[in-house]
């Protein structure tokens, strides 16, 4: 689903599947929106942009309507890291 957004198109000639890239575009700072991570040089949430993406907007269209200041690649990094979270999620599953 998230190919056909464009998660695994380049722009300028980057790839998400360079992690020092997604972690250069993601940070966490205490003092901007209680340390949620959000778009380096921005105030913008990981989490807004994910919710656009659920609700399927293109990742173009949410830079045009919504995000101006945003690159591709900053909405590829918040669905990298959203990613990582759920990959390094320690799930635990009771048997009856």
């Amino acid at each position: 689903m998230l190919d056909g957004l464009g998660l695994n198109e380049t722009h300028g000639g980057e790839k998400m599947v360079d992690k020092k890239n997604y972690e250069r575009r993601i940070v966490i700072d205490p003092k901007v929106h209680f340390g949620k991570p959000c778009i380096a040089g921005t105030r913008i949430p990981v989490e807004n942009v994910l919710e656009l993406i659920q609700e399927n907007i293109s990742f173009t269209e949410i830079i045009e309507k919504y995000y101006p200041d945003l690159e591709i690649e900053d909405i590829k990094a918040c669905a990298r890291y959203a990613t990582d979270l759920v990959r390094s999620e320690e799930i635990h599953v009771e048997l009856a």
